[in-house]
């Protein structure tokens, strides 16, 4: 029956979605962030949905009269940048099976390709609101779920994503998980329904059991790093930061000693066989990026050849023969794409933060943008702290969501820089000679005739 449901509900959208290409740009986001199809038990598990999503909203782009120049800015610049050198890396992969390495560069295609789509469809409050929702319930779906699990087994079960999706795993999903808890914090304040309101702080407290019952330490750094750049950044720093510590402290309270024990590790990680492995490919990942310092090693960087050649002297005996991912966005960046990717990395990441504090400061006298620009950047700062603590300790630099912080940034940008072209235009083509005495008082502020 799901199969049916979801078959039916796809192929209503596509008509939609091919005269209004926007509309694809937000089912793109739910079919590869929620993977709504793992939820099914037929036919519809093999179906690639999201390749028809994708044709149909590019259908939709070529004969859209409502296309968006694409946003000249930072961000946009750094993801183009970012993909042309991850394309260079490839072609000098060290990783003997050239499939894998193919496979990982065309899904980094597909995420940032329709990432830069979404840039020239999308533009205003209402299109960027519609596109935060479908990202906070293709996820937060998850977290409420594993949120309610986690409270009816008393905490002794651990929440995973939707399977096959880049946020399977307890530790990925929680990371997802907290990137849209600000967001998630945005939508309430910008909510006018008291019950939608109520509805949303309600789903937040279940993804924040959700997120605690992954298990997952480097979350639990994260989430802690990102409810307090989330106090911070809110409209009610003390009201919002004292709610956080009690929901937060309930929370810790109520999880099983099991929970706490594996939490305790991160102070004794030395003893943690999984905490030193990480280590230990930490520090292969670093002699290859040294050896190799402008190409790294590649897409695919855990093969075997790269940690024969590798591998520390450290630990050898340990490890031998044993392969690991990076478990470190800054480490896979600079491992698999050299000091040049990390360096594009990084730089897209700061550009994040600095455009949206830019972006916040500006908006917040101008009356168009005021009443939600400030708001919406300062939670994508909490959303990016959140990333950048909890990714340090995961291999999650091509997961999709990640991209949409920048992204969300973009699009603001794109929307207070042309509106503000246009009203500047508006304002030069009727010289203030020219505006009649009785008009004057409707001039708009910062003409010179006003």
């Amino acid at each position: 029956m799901r199969d049916i449901v979801l078959a039916l509900v796809i192929a209503g959208m596509l008509p939609m979605i091919i005269s209004r290409p926007h509309l694809g740009a937000l089912a793109w986001v739910w079919i590869s962030m929620m993977n709504p199809h793992t939820l099914t038990y037929g036919f519809a598990q093999r179906v690639p949905w999201a390749l028809i999503i994708a044709i149909a909203t590019l259908l939709g782009f070529l004969f859209t009269k409502d296309k968006k120049p694409l946003p000249q800015n930072g961000g946009t610049w750094l993801i183009g940048l970012l993909l042309a050198w991850m394309s260079v890396t490839s072609l000098f992969a060290l990783n003997p099976d050239t499939g894998e390495v193919l496979d990982r560069w065309i899904f980094a295609v597909k995420v940032l390709f329709m990432l830069v789509v979404t840039f020239m469809l999308l533009r205003g409050r209402k299109h960027i609101e519609w596109l935060v929702w479908a990202m906070v319930i293709s996820i937060a779906f998850y977290g409420v779920k594993g949120g309610m699990w986690t409270l009816a087994t008393g905490g002794g079960g651990r929440v995973w994503g939707p399977p096959g999706g880049t946020l399977a795993g307890n530790n990925e999903l929680a990371i997802g998980l907290i990137i849209m808890l600000p967001w998630m914090y945005y939508l309430r304040e910008a909510a006018t329904h008291r019950w939608l309101r109520r509805g949303i702080v309600l789903a937040m407290v279940f993804v924040a059991f959700g997120i605690l019952g992954s298990q997952s330490r480097g979350a639990l750094l994260a989430l802690v790093a990102m409810a307090i750049v989330l106090g911070w950044k809110s409209k009610h720093l003390v009201r919002t930061s004292l709610g956080l510590a009690v929901v937060g402290v309930a929370a810790l309270a109520f999880m099983p000693e099991s929970w706490t024990s594996r939490m305790d590790t991160i102070n004794t990680y030395e003893a943690d066989t999984s905490a030193m492995s990480r280590l230990w490919t930490w520090k292969t990942l670093w002699n290859a990026a040294v050896d190799r310092p402008l190409i790294g090693a590649g897409f695919r960087a855990d093969n075997v050849l790269v940690f024969l050649k590798y591998a520390p002297v450290e630990g050898y005996e340990i490890f031998r023969g044993q392969v690991y991912v990076a478990h470190s966005i800054y480490l896979q960046a600079l491992g698999e794409h050299g000091f040049v990717g990390l360096g594009l990395y990084l730089g897209l990441g700061l550009w994040t933060w600095f455009a949206a504090g830019r972006l916040a400061r500006s908006t917040r006298d101008e009356p168009e943008f005021s009443e939600w620009v400030p708001l919406l950047m300062r939670m994508t700062q909490a959303s990016l702290v959140g990333f950048a603590v909890g990714g340090a300790f995961l291999s999650m630099m091509l997961v999709d969501v990640t991209y949409y912080i920048p992204g969300v940034v973009v699009l603001v940008h794109a929307t207070v820089t042309e509106r503000r072209k246009a009203l500047g235009a508006g304002r030069a083509a009727v010289p203030s000679n020219k505006i009649p005495e009785g008009a004057r008082k409707h001039v708009l502020p910062g003409h010179p005739s006003a």
